[in-house]
């Protein structure tokens, strides 16, 4: 029973990560037979996961090779919790967002009830518009912390003060329609999002960097991620990169990557500490230096020293395939991109770099909110017909 459910799985998580296909390729895929194949996808089509159709344009002889598609009316709701955003959305089972809502965070210290409220009325927004007959199968959140495996608990969120908030406890709660909800820390999903259908597709050894304010770190080895003895693995932003005269940081040390390279740091070196804040500020920075305004030009040059540093450790820990730039770093890594590079090939050991490719995050703004709502996808593609049963008898 249990193989019989990880085929299933299995089955599903194929669909669900590369879209429609047909019986054939699924076959191929799982290495099995076709009639094996015949049998899972009745299965998840008599439960409701599944479509199947004949594929477009098909003449001549022969019997083609029915498509497999995932069922438009399956969803989940996805929460991406962000220094100075909110955001919820409806992503479809295939990964399409469907529908989403946003509001603005400020910077005002612990906020959970705030934080709570206003994600439990966006959710509550989005199942409302929802199409009639339409099942949401789970709830997945990403946030901006270090986050306690299991129960959603926000242990250390440095940027906003949060120590040990049962987040995700509150938000099940508040949300109240019957479904836990699953919480990850930001770069760690946003890893495991873009190995699964970004820039990393293909990659099992890779480095994925977030910038928000500060910088987190999410690391795959052999296509799973490091997450360390309790979970908290992959901080790489307070790795030490300037112990000699480094800048403070919120985790009370000095000189950690993410003081260096974070936006207080950017803003600092452009001379901007006291106009925007936020990506817009980060965004106008690093465009200002590709369009060769000095202040903005050597301010990019100093981060992106450090920035390279950094990855440069990095490098010659891990030898990843790639490292992907996500969130603020995404437009940081643009126009810092030589300096990055100059100082990897100064401080990064020839064999362990000469493969690595650096990028930006293909799936960009959406990067942590996908991995939020693959997270909220879990428990379907471990049991899909069960757990499907269940949310379809949610009230």
């Amino acid at each position: 029973m249990r193989k019989h459910r990880s085929s299933l799985g299995t089955l599903l998580h194929h669909v669900h990560v590369s879209g429609p296909l047909s019986r054939a390729a699924l076959a191929e895929r799982m290495g099995v037979n076709r009639s094996t194949i015949l049998a899972l996808t009745a299965e998840l089509v008599a439960a409701g996961l599944v479509t199947e159709e004949h594929p477009a344009g098909t003449t001549g002889a022969g019997r083609p090779s029915l498509v497999v598609r995932p069922s438009p009316d399956v969803f989940v709701l996805a929460f991406d919790v962000a220094v100075d955003h909110l955001t919820a959305a409806r992503v479809g089972l295939g990964g399409a967002v469907l529908d989403r809502r946003s509001a603005r965070r400020t910077r005002t210290g612990v906020d959970l009830d705030t934080v709570v409220r206003k994600l439990a009325c966006l959710g509550r927004e989005l199942l409302d518009a929802a199409p009639a007959g339409s099942i949401c199968a789970g709830v997945g959140a990403s946030y901006c912390g270090m986050i306690r495996p299991g129960d959603g608990m926000v242990r250390y969120g440095p940027e906003m003060g949060w120590v040990d908030q049962a987040f995700g406890a509150e938000l099940a709660k508040t949300l109240d329609i019957g479904r836990p909800v699953a919480v990850g820390n930001e770069a760690h999903l946003g890893a495991l999002a873009e190995f699964e259908r970004g820039a990393g597709v293909g990659v099992p050894n890779l480095i994925y960097l977030h910038g928000d304010v500060g910088v987190g770190g999410g690391i795959l080895v052999g296509g799973r991620l490091l997450g360390g003895d309790g979970g908290y693995g992959c901080e790489v932003g307070h790795m030490l990169v300037n112990p000699a005269d480094g800048r403070p940081c919120l985790c009370g040390s000095r000189g950690c990557l993410e003081a260096e390279t974070g936006e207080h740091a950017l803003l600092a070196a452009a001379g901007r500490l006291h106009g925007q804040i936020g990506a817009d500020a980060v965004r106008a920075v690093a465009r200002d230096a590709l369009a060769g305004d000095p202040a903005a030009a050597a301010a990019v040059a100093e981060i992106g020293d450090w920035l390279g540093i950094g990855v440069a450790n990095l490098i010659n820990l891990f030898n990843p395939g790639v490292v992907i730039f996500g969130g603020m770093l995404r437009d940081v890594y643009t126009a810092a991109a030589p300096h990055v590079a100059a100082r990897i090939a100064r401080h990064a050991m020839p064999v362990s770099r000469e493969r690595t490719r650096l990028t930006v995050s293909a799936l960009a703004a959406d990067t942590t909110l996908l991995g939020a709502a693959d997270l909220g996808f879990a428990a379907l593609l471990n049991d899909p017909v069960q757990e499907f049963k269940a949310a379809r008898t949610t009230p």
